[in-house]
């Protein structure tokens, strides 16, 4: 259906095996997060739509421009600036990780200069870019949202079922998020 194709170029922005940076990145937020936290989940995936829905926007009408090497390098950064915090917390209430909002905002704005190349590409020249940027940032989002609820089912499992202290389901997924994402960062340090 050509009139969703904006929809699945988000939906596959977040679930393809190229999107594993995003997969990363939404990965090592949700860590800290169990299911029973879903609605502060659900909001952490919303900041980091808005950051990436408003540089994507200014990045496709080209009312700002990014080096995209350095983008690439900067994506695989804020990854890796996650998962460090992530070894901090010493309790995960809500006040407690109320960084995260942030993160996921101002890192969300970094994620979306690094598809605003493909999106602008992708764009009808001669139409408004409103709503196929708004189909998009719908598919990113419910791809995410998906990705959310296999992470949480997950740690529901490690957590309530298997009996893993949270603390070391963080501290685990946190450790192979930050080293495939440091490899990713040094491979794509600009030059």
């Amino acid at each position: 259906m050509e009139e969703l194709k904006y929809f699945k170029e988000g939906w596959k922005h977040i679930i393809s095996w190229e999107a594993l940076y995003h997969q990363l990145f939404i990965l090592v937020l949700a860590a800290i997060y169990t299911l029973k936290e879903w609605k502060q989940v659900l909001i952490l995936v919303t900041a980091f739509t808005i950051g990436h829905s408003i540089t994507l926007a200014l990045s496709a009408t080209e009312t700002i421009s990014v080096d995209a090497e350095l983008v690439e390098f900067l994506i695989p950064c804020t990854i890796v600036i996650t998962a460090l915090t992530n070894f901090f917390y010493k309790n995960f209430n809500p006040k407690a990780i109320r960084l995260n909002y942030f993160l996921a905002l101002f890192f969300g704005l970094i994620h979306g200069l690094g598809f605003a190349n493909t999106i602008r590409f992708m764009l009808p020249k001669d139409e408004s870019i409103v709503w196929p940027l708004l189909q998009f940032n719908l598919g990113l989002e419910v791809g995410q949202i998906v990705l959310v609820v296999i992470i949480l089912l997950l740690a529901y499992l490690f957590i309530y079922i298997l009996r893993l202290n949270r603390r070391w389901w963080i501290w685990g997924i946190s450790a192979i998020v930050f080293i495939v994402a440091l490899k990713i960062a040094i491979e794509r340090f600009p030059t």
